[in-house]
This record gives structure tokens, C-alpha cells and sequence, in this order.
């Protein structure tokens, strides 16, 4: 049995598409508040998407983190980094290809990071929306 990868890795346009996928359906799931993603690829080389969304409390943002780091490991045999998760305000979640951000609401408008990284361009909306 092969032990999961921590290094990100070059990857398919299927698997980052498929990882991408997975994320967005686990925060629906998850009842996330405002996901959007931002495309990256071609503009960043630090990933192909940004993922932000919000949790309503610490405690939903931690179990979202939670269960995307479970998900993601069974899906994709990938261990992905994380930071922010004791005190849970924002959670950083490196899945190599995609980079996630969760944040409480009040810290995600503080920090705005949709401006900042959506190059003039607007964010692609939840696919509810």
C-alpha cells in the first residue's frame, strides 16, 4: 500500500478538475456560506483554483476543514497542509491544485480576498446562484 503524497504534484486536467469538484461539493454539503472559486491556472503557479467560502461559527468552519481533509485523503490518497485550524477564524487548506480558504464572515470581509485575487476578473459564483 502506498502512503499518501504531501508534495503537491503536476496533475492531470482531470484530477484537478475532479479534486476541484470534490471541494465545491463538499462545502454545498457542508451548508458553506458564499463559495466562489477563482481560476488560477495561467496566472498563478501556486494552483489552478482559489476556493473561499465562509462557515457561520469557529465550530462549522472547523468541521467543514474536517471533513475536506478526510475527504480529499480518501479520494485522492493526498494528505493536504493545513494551518488555522485550532482557532478556526481562517483556515488554510493546501490540496496542492486547489487552494482552499474558510473563513468566520466577519474575518473573510476584513482580509477580502476575492478582490485581491480575482485579477479584474469577477469570481466564478456558486453554481446555485
Amino acid at each position: 500500500m502506498t502512503a499518501p503524497s504531501t508534495a503537491p504534484q503536476p496533475t492531470d486536467p482531470d484530477t484537478v478538475a475532479a479534486l476541484h469538484r470534490l471541494i465545491m461539493d463538499s462545502l454545498d454539503d457542508d451548508q458553506a456560506v458564499d463559495a466562489i472559486s477563482i481560476p488560477l491556472e495561467g496566472k498563478s503557479s501556486i494552483a489552478d483554483h482559489m476556493v473561499i467560502a465562509s462557515g457561520r461559527s469557529t465550530r462549522q468552519v472547523a468541521s467543514m476543514a474536517d471533513k475536506l481533509m478526510r475527504r480529499i485523503k480518501t479520494e485522492f490518497n493526498r494528505s493536504a497542509r493545513i494551518e488555522g485550524l485550532p482557532n478556526a477564524d481562517w483556515v488554510l487548506i493546501d490540496a496542492g491544485d486547489v487552494i482552499v480558504h474558510l473563513f468566520r464572515p466577519e474575518v473573510r470581509s476584513f482580509y477580502n480576498l476575492e478582490r485581491m485575487w480575482a485579477f479584474g476578473e469577477a469570481p466564478t459564483p456558486p453554481a446555485d446562484a
